[in-house]
């Protein structure tokens, strides 16, 4: 990865605007993350969008990656409004799983809701979208019973979910199993982290130790 980091940056210094290599080279930038990192897409994908001819699906991995970028930047209505226009013209998973965060990270409960159902029925197999909907009950709306069931779906589906396996770590510690909640966060921490996940490794490393200090 930093090979491959190193090589973007000299093609991006050479001034050469490919969005072979360009949309590849965001997708580091932000798992990297830092404020630099996110500026630095924006300005890169600022160029990516004028490229002419540009195919519809790379116009949507732009949007998405600049999205991303605005919410790792605080601007998270400017990240909603730029998905919801990119939806308009063609509705994608990708789309339903960052916008469905998105609004849950607003704490918008009517539109997630809204729009998180409508990715059901879109994809009702896609583990990120019943992540989605269990985290607007559990975090939005406040009911965890109900989350519960999207939590356990979700895993169900992708069992390595790093978001999912958090938050079903919260039931084992409800109901006294610390060492179910530690197992479920160590595989999480395994996992490849998003720029649209809730979790950080930090936070979760900080969790199992709280956990352990406290006596399995």
């Amino acid at each position: 990865t930093a090979a491959a980091k190193a090589e973007y940056e000299k093609l991006y210094a050479a001034g050469r605007i490919d969005p072979s290599y360009l949309l590849p080279y965001t997708v580091l930038l932000l798992r990297e993350g830092g404020e630099e990192n996110y500026l630095k897409v924006k300005e890169i994908l600022k160029k990516v969008d004028k490229v002419p001819g540009l195919p519809a699906d790379r116009k949507q991995q732009v949007h998405l990656n600049y999205a991303c970028a605005q919410y790792k930047l605080g601007n998270v209505s400017e990240a909603i409004n730029l998905l919801e226009a990119s939806h308009k013209k063609t509705p994608c998973g990708s789309t339903y799983g960052a916008l469905g965060f998105l609004y849950v990270e607003a704490g918008d409960a009517e539109k997630g809701l809204a729009y998180n159902q409508e990715a059901l029925e879109y994809d009702d197999e896609d583990p990120v979208v019943q992540d989605n909907m269990g985290q607007l009950y559990y975090r939005v709306i406040g009911d965890k019973e109900k989350a519960l069931g999207y939590f356990q779906k979700a895993h169900e589906l992708k069992p390595g979910q790093i978001d999912t396996l958090y938050f079903l770590s919260r039931y084992d510690l409800e109901k006294g199993d610390k060492k179910a909640a530690v197992e479920k966060l160590e595989t999480a921490l395994e996992g490849r982290f998003s720029p649209l996940n809730y979790v950080t490794p930090e936070l979760i490393r900080q969790e199992i130790e709280k956990i352990k200090a406290s006596g399995l």
